[in-house]
């Protein structure tokens, strides 16, 4: 069996790291037709020959082609993958600055930006995935875009055969495994939360990989490299040995939300950051003799989002057999104070009958109130987002737990909306 893949978002710098793992891991995930879909003919066709150079280089003999068109691009595919950015760099960029005027965390995924991320993504998201109905009912859409909780949430309720993807808990596993100097996929991590609200509760050291058996090693990975892993997220570690437990990265937005403001007013936006170095590799991609990933690309972000893309394709299609994932999915009972239909970021069975997250442990009070308290933040974004309206905007800032004042709500909703106008059709 030879599958057809499909990525809206082709043309975007992060492309050639889905390359390199579709190419090392062909045996998984057995590719005989890629298409890049990408509305950027120009960065498209550089990808594009970019992947060739890299396949043929790899010996894999798959068909890499191009459009622009959603719908000839996604025709027939077996899974396609969403990986956008509405309003590009420049949209980042001001995601990232206006918040900060108001004194809150200006980053594109959490807080006021994140909400101005969504309302810009998803009524895009949802047009794309109702052409890939049209064409390809039976495909698997995985979701990449942030944020990725909402967006996938708002592919499930329409319906779609959807399930989210982020690189935060493989990356936090490679992490783990090579503290302690063993194979990561003998790593399962006891992950729970929403997306970009996580903490790992606990790390099992597998008897072997697959295995259901194993012994706990989050206590030695707090005692022996405390220090490098608080570093890694940004956090003191006096207080991730308080925890016993390891966040994620964007707890850091919470738990230290002030002194992180102050920080991003002194060094600068990200997004300029990211910017420079997308045009330094796509430099690097227009060189004929280039046929690997650079290392540049590490430094874009994503960090092996291949291998995860690759596990979650493979065992969804049935060519790489069923696992435990960390997906974002339908809740459905499993953390019960939650609605059912809130998408939540946890380890799940994934096979070709679909994704069934696993059961967890009950959720104490100090992580269950910070994530049902986003969740209904997430319920009032998506309702805006497809809704729209100026007082939809305003009571998911006043519900969310990094703002929650009148006048900081007010003052916050003026501005996205004033920076996102030209993307919002009821503005």
């Amino acid at each position: 069996m030879t599958l057809k893949l499909a990525i809206v978002g082709g043309g975007s710098t992060y492309t050639p790291e889905l390359i390199d793992g579709f190419a090392r891991l062909r045996d998984s995930l057995p590719i005989g037709e890629l298409v890049l879909i990408d509305p950027a003919t120009e960065r498209l066709e550089l990808i594009a020959g970019l992947a060739r150079r890299i396949f043929a280089k790899q010996g894999h003999s798959a068909k890499i082609s191009t459009t622009t068109s959603v719908a000839d691009g996604v025709r027939d595919a077996h899974a396609v993958l969403l990986q956008l950015r509405i309003g590009g760099q420049a949209a980042r960029a001001e995601d990232e600055s206006w918040p900060l005027e108001c004194g809150c965390v200006g980053q594109e995924t959490t807080g006021a930006g994140g909400l101005a991320k969504a309302l810009r993504t998803v009524p895009v998201v949802l047009d794309i995935a109702d052409q890939i109905r049209r064409v390809s009912p039976d495909a698997w859409i995985v979701d990449f875009t942030n944020p990725v909780g909402i967006v996938t949430r708002a592919l499930q309720t329409a319906g779609h055969k959807a399930v989210g993807l982020c690189n935060v808990a493989i990356h936090l596993q490679r992490n783990f495994a090579r503290h302690l100097g063993v194979d990561p996929e003998l790593i399962r991590l006891d992950h729970v939360g929403l997306n970009h609200l996580t903490w790992e509760r606990g790390v099992r050291l597998l008897d072997h990989p697959g295995a259901d058996t194993g012994r706990e090693v989050l206590p030695e990975l707090l005692a022996g490299f405390g220090h490098e892993i608080a570093d890694d997220l940004g956090l003191p570690v006096s207080l991730i040995r308080h925890l016993g437990v390891i966040p994620s990265y964007y707890l850091r937005y919470f738990y230290q939300h002030d002194t992180v403001v102050e920080e991003l007013k002194a060094k600068g936006s990200r997004a300029s950051e990211v910017a420079a170095i997308e045009q330094e590799l796509l430099a690097l991609y227009a060189d004929p003799a280039l046929d690997t990933k650079p290392d540049l690309l590490e430094k874009r972000g994503g960090a092996f989002y291949s291998e995860a893309a690759v596990q979650l394709i493979a065992a969804l299609l049935g060519t790489g057999g069923g696992s435990v994932q960390v997906v974002n999915t339908r809740n459905d009972g499993v953390l019960p104070f939650l609605p059912d239909d809130a998408v939540i970021e946890v380890p799940a069975w994934v096979d070709a009958a679909g994704v069934c997250p696993l059961p967890q442990q009950r959720v104490e009070h100090l992580y269950r109130g910070l994530i049902a308290h986003t969740t209904d933040y997430e319920y009032l974004a998506l309702d805006a987002a497809l809704k729209g309206g100026r007082g939809r905007v305003f009571d998911a800032l006043l519900a969310h737990p990094l703002v929650g004042q009148l006048e900081l709500a007010e003052q916050l909703t003026d501005r996205l909306i004033a920076h996102n106008r030209d993307h919002l059709s009821w503005a």
